[in-house]
């Protein structure tokens, strides 16, 4: 009898003893735990913010992370998927809100969240559709511009400012190259989950180095108060700019179709009953949620990671009650002010090492998806081709649309959005739209009145 009561019990549904619940949570926590650490970090650097405001964002993203995996393990009116799932910034999107608040101002990047945020709800009913629009080449382009991209403006926090005093310190790209070194030998020797999180490995022993070196500063982290209070609007009213926002739009979209995969696959490994793709909506409203209301605190993007898959398939530990204690711990510490301000204190050598390494990742897997094109075909081969040259040239050459009109630059200046478009544009025509007609719209366009 017993035994048929614990066979009727969903997987994900097994609730844990509370000591096993905190360790397997504690586990989650310390494989993402770098995520929001280094996306805040590399924001604020580049975008100049105070030490204050750094912490807040630490704290505001933490906090977000938490809510938002609890969200996903519960799911309430349909608002999570209610499977083990862990909600972190992403990476892409943190190189778009950076360059939105780049090209404009940080008010703008913020309006341009909230905004996606609300694309996600009315886009659900039909996404599917738009699916077929975002084949590997589309996808794969886009996450290796983004690569690119984000290695050229995190590899600033490595050497500093061209022109400034200490531009290409010795000492700083020393850090940067032995942190690098570091995360390559954690991933190579250990196994395992200490192999998972071998970029955080990487960075705490960088972060040694510098401690050791005297490029670390530890005395004030204690300084203050311990609870921190994320701020709401750290940055004044949102502006809402919709062609500024375009290149966020256009990522949720493949944001959602990652959804679609990792809702599917996560339920499969968990043994989760039932049809997984009715599961999807949930996990995308969660994600527009989270992203709403982190948009609201300042952050980019929150959406789920399917990097915790790992996890559950190797300790087989499915139930979704560990990620919701992981969503505690994160909201724990969120609260807890030395967290952010240690975050803070971390060079930005050995971070942006951290960085380089992590988002040259994303490239590799955008290598991946295009392996799995033949690019020796005309069709594949031209929309590779246009989408590096319309992403890779604005990145390449800052300031090469300088003097068109301020609308235009918001897409064409932005190298992730005009690669992506183009990509998405040039594979439809090859893919979706038959010769006959395309010469006859051609012909429509060039015919003398």
């Amino acid at each position: 009898m017993t035994g048929n009561k614990i066979d009727s019990i969903d997987p994900t549904d097994e609730v844990l003893p509370p000591r096993s619940l905190v360790l397997f949570g504690l586990q989650h926590v310390l494989v993402m735990a770098a995520s929001p650490i280094t996306a805040v970090f590399l924001v604020s650097k580049a975008l100049g913010f105070s030490d204050a405001l750094t912490v807040s964002l630490i704290s505001a993203t933490f906090l977000i992370c938490g809510l938002g995996t609890i969200l996903q393990s519960f799911g309430p009116a349909g608002f999570g998927a209610r499977l083990p799932f862990i909600m972190v910034p992403g990476g892409a999107p943190i190189a778009i809100f950076l360059a939105i608040a780049q090209q404009t101002d940080v008010q703008t990047a913020v309006g341009a969240v909230i905004l996606t945020a609300g694309f996600y709800f009315l886009t659900l009913p039909v996404f599917r559709r738009l699916l077929r629009y975002f084949p590997p080449i589309v996808v794969g382009t886009m996450l290796l511009l983004v690569s690119v991209n984000l290695v050229r403006i995190y590899g600033g926090t490595i050497t500093g400012k061209q022109g400034s005093e200490g531009f290409a310190d010795p000492m700083n790209v020393g850090l940067a190259l032995a942190t690098i070194a570091l995360t390559v030998i954690f991933a190579r020797v250990f196994t395992g989950t200490l192999q998972r999180i071998s970029v955080m490995l990487g960075l705490i022993a960088g972060s040694a180095i510098a401690i050791g070196a005297g490029y670390m500063d530890l005395s004030g982290i204690f300084d203050g108060p311990v609870i921190a209070m994320p701020q709401l609007l750290p940055f004044g009213m949102p502006k809402f700019d919709f062609f500024a926002a375009l290149p966020l739009i256009v990522f949720s979209i493949i944001s959602m179709a990652e959804a679609t995969g990792q809702t599917i696959a996560t339920a499969e490994i968990v043994g989760r009953r039932g049809d997984a793709h009715a599961i999807v909506p949930a996990t995308i409203r969660g994600d527009a949620v989270a992203s709403l209301v982190g948009g609201l605190f300042g952050t980019s993007l929150i959406i789920t990671s399917g990097e915790n898959v790992g996890i559950v398939r190797a300790t087989n530990v499915k139930s979704r009650y560990v990620t919701a204690t992981a969503g505690v711990i994160l909201v724990l510490i969120a609260l807890f002010a030395p967290v952010g301000r240690l975050a803070n204190a971390l060079p930005g050598p050995v971070v942006g090492g951290t960085a380089v390494i992590v988002f040259s990742i994303i490239g590799v897997i955008g290598i991946d998806l295009l392996r799995r094109v033949d690019l020796r075909e005309h069709g594949p081969m031209f929309t590779l081709a246009t989408a590096l040259s319309m992403g890779l040239l604005p990145i390449l050459v800052p300031g090469v649309y300088s003097q068109f009109p301020q609308w235009s630059q918001m897409i064409l200046a932005n190298g992730l959005a005009a690669g992506t478009i183009t990509a998405v544009i040039v594979n439809a025509i090859f893919q979706h739209l038959p010769l006959e007609q395309f010469q006859e719209k051609c012909a429509a366009v060039f015919r003398p009145e």
